[in-house]
């Protein structure tokens, strides 16, 4: 799979982007964050773009000693960015200080203040990409689990009509072993990690009676801009799907795209 990954320029914020087709090349790479990471002089576009690219590229892509060390790095990110908050913090409160004493002006307190807001919320935006992170390795760890599990061998079709109310594509195949792709096709396209909101089998699937053991549910609304854009790259990849636009009692508990063949009952 090629992969485009940043090549920051020598002398501006910019990338060159290059094909990576190996995995010697992407290991490369990653060993290249990790400085880039730790540097305290880095702006915060670029810190922002380093985590980023972090997200997108280790999870599903590096071995589980690696997955870790990508964790790490985006740990001293933060803790980086953590230190130069509290650095500011300390100047901001020291120039606030002098401008009480007439010695400095107005404008100068403001600087100092818009450079704390402005590494604040770097922090929170750094910490909100982890656990964005954290939870597509914890995703990718329970799919792996779950794809060891062999299917019923007994298998009822789910009783559902063909109604405007759901879209049903059940050509092709799906493992939970393969939702990396799909998370990698989302993040790649929206920056942000993909919501499922059920990996296999959950309390709720329980209640209903339905096997769902093989399957992932995805929290989008199959009208969204994002959830047509899943349900195409599903279609195109021959990944079967069942895309519900609400609630259908037994069935359904509202709007979201079910991702894998139809759940079959309990027996």
């Amino acid at each position: 799979m090629l992969i485009s990954v940043g090549e920051p320029h020598e002398s501006t914020d910019t990338f060159r982007f290059r094909p990576v087709t190996s995995k010697s090349t992407y290991e490369k790479f990653f060993l290249r964050l990790q400085p880039i990471c730790e540097s305290s002089c880095l702006c915060h576009g670029m810190k922002k773009l380093t985590l980023f690219a972090i997200l997108i590229f280790s999870i599903g892509s590096l071995a589980q000693a690696q997955t870790a060390a990508v964790q790490s790095a985006g740990q001293e990110l933060l803790q980086s960015q953590e230190a130069e908050v509290t650095k500011l913090t300390t100047t901001t409160e020291q120039v606030r200080q002098l401008y009480s004493e007439g010695l400095i002006a107005r404008v100068e307190v403001e600087k100092a203040e818009n450079q704390l807001a402005t590494a604040k919320a770097g922090v929170e935006e750094t910490r909100a990409q982890i656990a964005a992170t954290e939870k597509l390795v914890a995703e990718q760890k329970k799919a792996a689990q779950l794809a060891k599990i062999k299917p019923l061998v007994k298998t009822t079709s789910m009783a559902l009509n063909r109604t405007p109310a759901v879209m049903r594509f059940t050509s092709g195949n799906f493992s939970l072993a393969n939702l990396s792709t799909v998370q990698q096709f989302f993040s790649k396209t929206f920056g942000r990690a993909l919501p499922t909101s059920t990996i296999g089998q959950s309390a709720t699937h329980n209640r209903m009676g339905w096997d769902h053991r093989h399957a992932v549910d995805v929290g989008l609304h199959p009208d969204s801009i994002e959830g047509r854009a899943l349900i195409n790259f599903l279609q195109s990849s021959g990944i079967p799907f069942l895309a519900f636009r609400g609630a259908i009692p037994g069935v359904s508990t509202g709007p979201h795209i079910h991702i894998g063949q139809p759940s079959h009952r309990i027996s």
